[in-house]
């Protein structure tokens, strides 16, 4: 037999921290953009659409909340396929850019009584933008960095990019917080919600600035370097149907009940704050600003517990629990609809729960798939699950709550779908917490892990 050929790993050293932190601050603007809508539909929800029941508007604008998020996987394999075949970095620069013009272009949109039905019409065209965008954007985000992390600390390497879609949702509460506190009740309702959307602007030439600072994954580079790569992602992904079982697996048993749990112990409890229990709209979003700033260290926890316990046991742990408890959480809500401190402890409990089954989940996914089609076979289940059983968690338990005239029929939604999840995610879906994604392409180039630690 003749001397085996070798193919030289590139030479790449790096600094995992700042790479986390520059990847993980554009992401939490990116979040920022898609959730300020869903953070002002109760302001503008009579601005683009004909006067009349105020409740219908409120449906009608979550409507259009909700198509960004049908969307969602289709901008998956779109830039998952860029992702798989030119790089992480390309896909989630132009994802980036995609998402701030559309959320910019959102704030100058004229409103129902200038434009007539127009106006709906070019919010829907934005919000589709708006979710194709992000049906990028999170598998970059979320590979970059665990083709940057050590095999052994990739649960808590990646919860910090688990930490931005909460962060994000807290700077788009805080930032309407801060322009309606600014301005009078009428200001704000004419135009001040308006600004916003308009502050992405700044956001997305701030983040761009980071992003194209960053280098190609190491992994990826390697994995290119070594002609490993796909030269047809989605096919590989979506034509196979070994890959197709993977795919479910993770959407039911993984990824539908960790949306559920994340929009409902955030979204939807501001909703049923608001909506619901006619909670002032200052004290509804200090309440839950609150809760995310007690809960958000949890992601952190529970994503370096996986590399110890596994990714599974918290995963179903969180589903079970919210399950099981959704229903007596809101009851003591409405019971303590004048205390916002005993609202912020019931919503935080909430958020924990939105930790323990969103920490570990991008470790969890990263390691389901292999390398060459990872982007875009991982980027399918997350934003079916997301964006189709998560994203439409408002819209749904809005639409029974209205329906049947009972305040908590619309956490039958939740509850079931996170049910489902904890039974096929317990018995049918592997433990993934050992696998060594780097093996993939011979070991790992030098690091710096720039300290810190669970």
């Amino acid at each position: 037999m003749g001397a085996q050929a070798t193919v030289a790993r590139p030479a790449y050293t790096y600094n995992l921290m700042q790479v986390i932190l520059a990847a993980s601050a554009g992401t939490v603007i990116e979040w920022y953009d898609f959730y300020i809508y869903g953070s002002l539909a109760v302001f503008f929800a009579s601005e683009f659409f004909p006067k009349g029941d105020p409740t219908i508007a409120l449906l009608e604008s979550l409507a259009v909340f909700a198509t960004g998020f049908i969307v969602r996987p289709f901008g998956a394999v779109v830039f998952g396929r860029i992702g798989d075949l030119i790089g992480r970095k390309y896909a989630f620069v132009v994802t980036l850019s995609t998402m701030g013009i559309a959320t910019t272009l959102t704030g100058l949109v004229p409103t129902y009584a200038s434009i007539g039905i127009a106006a709906p019409a070019i919010l829907v065209l934005l919000r589709l933008l708006q979710g194709l965008a992000l049906g990028g954007e999170y598998g970059g985000a979320a590979i970059y960095t665990a083709e940057h992390a050590p095999d052994d600390r990739r649960g808590y390497y990646t919860s910090w990019i688990q930490t931005t879609a909460t962060v994000g949702f807290f700077v788009a509460l805080v930032v309407v917080l801060i322009f309606r506190l600014a301005l009078s009740d009428a200001a704000f309702k004419a135009w001040g919600w308006r600004l916003p959307f308009l502050l992405s602007a700044v956001l997305l030439v701030m983040a761009l600035y980071i992003r194209l600072k960053l280098q190609e994954a190491p992994l990826f580079s390697q994995l290119k370097a070594q002609g490993k790569a796909s030269r047809a992602p989605v096919t590989e992904s979506l034509g196979s149907g070994r890959n197709w079982k993977l795919i479910l697996l993770a959407l039911f048993g993984a990824t539908a009940g960790e949306a559920v749990v994340w929009y409902t112990g955030q979204f939807y409890a501001l909703y049923f704050l608001q909506s619901v229990l006619k909670v002032p709209y200052v004290t509804a979003y200090l309440v839950v600003a609150i809760a995310l700033l007690i809960g958000t260290p949890f992601f952190l926890v529970f994503g370096a517990l996986s590399d110890r316990i596994g990714r599974k046991p918290i995963l179903m742990a969180g589903c079970l629990l919210a399950a099981i408890t959704y229903v007596p959480i809101y009851m003591a809500m409405k019971a303590s609809v004048n205390s916002p401190a005993a609202l912020t402890i019931l919503v935080a409990i909430q958020v924990v729960y939105v930790t323990m089954v969103y920490g570990p989940i991008a470790a969890f996914l990263v390691e389901f798939f292999p390398a060459k089609i990872r982007y875009t076979s991982l980027s399918v289940p997350y934003h079916l699950g997301n964006g189709w059983f998560g994203g439409l968690t408002p819209l749904i338990a809005t639409s029974i709550v209205a329906t049947t005239h009972n305040i908590y029929a619309g956490l039958s939604y939740p509850i079931v779908v996170a049910l489902i999840c904890f039974v096929v995610g317990t018995f049918f879906v592997p433990e993934t917490n050992r696998t060594r994604i780097w093996d993939e392409v011979g070991g790992q180039p030098a690091i710096a892990t720039g300290g810190g630690g669970a």
